[in-house]
C-alpha cells in the first residue's frame, strides 16, 4: 500500500466524500447493529473519515468517551464540525503508527482496514489496547470489490492496470489472522451491489470516496478513449453497469 497516496486521495476529496459514500454508510449501519446488547465506556474509532460512523457510535453510546482517529487532516476537520461534544476527541494520526496509552472497551472501524500495510501487526497492537473481554469490531472490503471493473480492465489491458481492491484480503486470511490473536471470532460476509448510469459515474464514486488506492489511477490514465472502451467492454460483459462491494464484518474479543 502507498500510504501517502491514500492519505492524499482522502484529503483531496474530503469535501465530496459525504455525497458519494452511500455504501460506506450502509456498512456503518450494519456494523453498529452488531453491538446490540452491550455497553462500552471507552471507544476507539479507527479511520473515522468525515465522522459518519462516529456519530452512530455517539448516538448508540451517549455516555461513552470516544477517540476517533484518521490519517487525513481534512477528513478530521469535517468530522469535528459534525460532532462537537466534550466526550468525543478527534485526532489526526496514522492508525498503524499511532502510540496510545489508554485502554478501550471497544475498538472499531468502518471500511478502513483494507488500506493497512500490516494488518496483522496492527491488530496485535490493538489487542494490547483492549481491556479484558474488550471487543474489536470492524468492516473491511474484500477482494471481490469492483470485480466487474477489474475484469473489464483486464480484458482491455490483459495484465496490470487493475485497481487496488483486487489485493484486499480474502475471508480465510482475515479469519486466520484473528484466530492467532483473539477469541470468539465471527466473520459475516455481505455483497452490496449498486447500479450506475455510466462508467464515469462509477469512477467518480470511487475517486470521491478515496477508494481508488493505487493501480489504474495515475494522473492522465483515464482518457476519454479509455473510458469509452471500458464502457463498451463493461456493458457487453455484465449487461448492466453494476458495481459489487464485498464486505466482511469481523468481530473478536481479547
Amino acid at each position: 500500500m502507498n500510504k501517502e497516496l491514500i492519505r492524499k486521495n482522502f484529503s483531496r476529496y474530503a469535501g465530496y466524500y459525504d455525497k458519494y459514500c452511500s455504501v460506506q454508510n450502509l456498512c456503518a449501519l450494519q456494523l453498529i447493529s452488531k453491538v446490540a446488547g452491550r455497553e462500552f465506556n471507552n471507544i476507539l474509532d479507527i479511520g473515522c473519515g468525515t465522522g459518519n460512523y462516529t456519530k452512530l457510535l455517539r448516538g448508540r453510546f451517549p455516555s461513552a468517551r470516544i477517540k476517533a482517529i484518521d490519517i487525513s487532516e481534512d477528513m478530521i476537520r469535517i468530522a469535528g464540525n459534525k460532532l462537537r461534544d466534550e466526550k468525543t476527541e478527534f485526532l489526526v494520526a496514522d492508525a498503524e503508527a499511532v502510540d496510545l496509552s489508554e485502554r478501550f472497551d471497544l475498538i472499531t472501524s468502518n471500511a478502513c482496514f483494507q488500506w493497512f500495510e500490516n494488518l496483522e501487526g496492527t491488530l496485535f497492537k490493538y489487542k494490547n489496547l483492549l481491556n479484558k473481554n474488550g471487543l474489536i469490531l470492524f468492516s473491511v472490503f474484500g477482494p471481490s470489490t469492483f470485480y466487474e471493473l477489474n475484469a473489464s480492465l483486464k480484458e482491455i489491458f490483459e495484465e496490470g492496470n487493475l485497481i487496488s481492491s483486487c489485493g484486499f484480503l480474502e475471508k480465510s486470511r482475515l479469519s486466520a489472522i484473528l484466530k492467532r490473536h483473539f477469541k470468539g471470532i465471527a466473520i459475516e460476509e455481505q455483497m452490496l451491489r449498486q447500479e450506475h448510469n455510466s462508467v464515469s459515474e462509477l469512477l467518480n464514486k470511487i475517486r470521491y470516496t478515496g477508494a481508488r488506492g493505487f493501480g489504474a489511477n495515475g494522473r492522465g490514465f483515464w482518457t476519454g478513449e479509455i473510458i469509452n472502451e471500458l464502457q463498451r467492454v463493461y456493458s457487453a460483459r455484465f449487461k448492466y453497469l453494476t458495481a459489487t462491494y464485498q464486505v466482511f464484518y469481523c468481530r473478536a474479543m481479547r
